[in-house]
């Protein structure tokens, strides 16, 4: 039989009682930490962690049997004031990475949410987002620098180097100084002058 999308929803255990992220990931041999929250009508029930897709057949890791419960390299944490578990694993192994469920321990049916949990191997280089945010924003600023570095260098030019050209080009032409008139005109007589010129005027 069919069923619309929203009634498979709600059939399904745990849907909206308790939620958790589609996926986690952690390096191998490092840790991870996995939230879960649940609604508050829950809080005095007991949680577990538990580890296999096969929600009917999951491997029971860990239950808050206490607040806080440890086994092995799992841990699981029950605020209930905040209204949420969190589970930590450590020291993790390639073969950690499987399905894993957040439950509530109830009569009948339990609850859950299923986390699929990815293990990095050792050497995996992973660019999360903030890295790259992180990059753009050093080459934004490396791109900032360059440019205020030509601004910088043009106005020296204009404002500083320019006028100093001119200036050294301006003394250079007042040490020259002015044509002078040759000393062998100032060295004729003044009858010579006047001779020369009244020949031109009597000239026919």
């Amino acid at each position: 039989m069919w069923l619309p999308p929203a009634l498979l929803l709600l059939i399904l255990p745990g849907c909206f009682s308790i939620q958790g992220p589609a996926s986690v990931r952690g390096p191998e041999q490092g840790s991870l930490t996995v939230q879960c929250r649940y609604d508050p009508k829950w809080k005095s029930y007991v949680k577990w962690w538990c580890k296999g897709a096969v929600w009917s057949s999951c491997q029971t890791l860990v239950k808050t049997t206490a607040s806080e419960w440890k086994k092995d390299r799992v841990s699981i944490r029950d605020s209930q004031r905040e209204h949420f578990i969190t589970v930590t694993m450590k020291e993790l192994r390639r073969d950690d990475q499987d399905i894993y469920w957040c439950g509530i321990q109830r009569q009948g049916t339990d609850l859950g949410v299923s986390i699929k949990v990815n293990i990095d191997p050792e050497g995996t280089v992973v660019t999360s987002s903030e890295n790259l945010l992180s990059r753009t924003i050093a080459n934004s600023h490396r791109g900032l620098s360059s440019g205020s570095n030509v601004r910088t260098h043009y106005i020296l030019l204009v404002f500083v180097k320019v006028p100093i050209l001119l200036i050294l080009v301006g003394a250079i032409l007042w040490l020259k100084g002015p044509p002078g008139v040759p000393e062998e005109q100032w060295e004729q007589p003044v009858y010579m002058h006047l001779s020369s010129d009244l020949t031109t005027v009597t000239a026919p």
